[in-house]
């Protein structure tokens, strides 16, 4: 089944477009609880059992999880990223593998056989400033999802991403600039937005959405709804709700009067919930992130008409 078709299935099944980020931390007092450090003394057990409270708590609320692999990166704990996801699958959960990776051709080929075949994610988030021939390895993956940043989440994300382009067609003697005048300009993720809907024009669709999506942050909602505007076909990957400041309100803009169109990723905001609330203890972590999840989802709903 391909990514997108099963996203959907799921979607409307769990009446949830909720993504829970596991992004393991253990650095600090809030984090993964205490006591499992203390018990396992193991990153990589650590981590794993971490993940399988939260999926065994959280798996029927909703229907995508997304790893950060940096976390599992720092901490040594690449089996346990592995191990998550095959346990996530057999919860019937997809898997969005948060790496970023992009490089050239055959650089890129091994990314992506790295992301599909050796963590098995069904979808990836990708990083597209090299052009498609660094993107083209991952669409070879058919049947496999991949969500390329146009616009992010961070507040530095401006000192680019917002920055005004245009292709000139003329000469110049400078390579590195061009002045002119009377040419219409376009920001930077704007020109990101149209290469994404040109590079899945000929992608099968599954209830008039591909397997390419994008990335666009919670954090600017006047911006998602552009974009939104541009990529009819694309589901958005909108991370930034919750812990960084967004609120329902401004993901709206991201989905269809059906309530589809978009995945709201969620992070610290689920899995660290037992810190928010002096009811919770850390041994209530699954719980805590069931609770919130399920608050998520009606004040979601509510708003996207799902």
């Amino acid at each position: 089944m391909y990514f997108i078709e099963h996203l959907i299935q799921l979607i409307k099944e769990k009446r949830s477009v909720i993504s829970m980020g596991l992004d393991p931390r253990m650095d600090k007092e809030g984090e993964i609880p205490q006591y499992l450090i203390n018990e396992i003394d193991n990153p990589d057990k650590i981590i794993l059992e971490f993940n399988k409270t939260l999926i065994d708590n959280t798996y029927e609320l909703i229907p995508v999880i997304k790893p950060q692999i940096a976390f599992y990166e720092k901490y040594e704990a690449l089996s346990a990223l592995k191990e998550t996801i095959k346990y996530a699958h057999n919860k019937d959960l997809l898997v969005i593998l948060d790496a970023k990776r992009n490089d050239i051709g055959s650089t890129s080929k091994a990314y992506a056989y790295s992301m599909f075949k050796i963590y098995g994610a069904d979808a990836c988030t990708i990083n597209a400033y090299i052009g498609i021939d660094g993107v083209q390895p991952f669409l070879n993956y058919k049947e496999k999802g991949i969500f390329v940043l146009v616009k992010t989440s961070n507040p530095s994300s401006s000192d680019f991403q917002d920055l005004f382009s245009t292709k000139i067609i003329g000469i110049s003697n400078d390579i590195s600039e061009y002045r002119c005048s009377e040419q219409i300009l376009k920001r930077n993720y704007i020109l990101m937005t149209q290469l994404v809907q040109d590079w899945a024009s000929g992608l099968a669709k599954f209830s008039d959405f591909t397997n390419l999506g994008a990335v666009v942050g919670a954090t600017y909602p006047i911006e998602l709804k552009k974009i939104r505007e541009i990529i009819k076909n694309s589901f958005i990957l909108i991370p930034g709700y919750g812990t960084q400041g967004a609120q329902a309100k401004d993901i709206k803009y991201g989905f269809y009067e059906n309530g589809l169109g978009g995945i709201v990723n969620s992070s610290r905001g689920i899995i660290y919930a037992y810190n928010k609330k002096e009811k919770y203890t850390q041994h209530d972590f699954g719980k805590a992130a069931k609770d919130e999840i399920i608050e998520i989802n009606k004040i979601i709903n509510r708003e996207i008409g799902i």
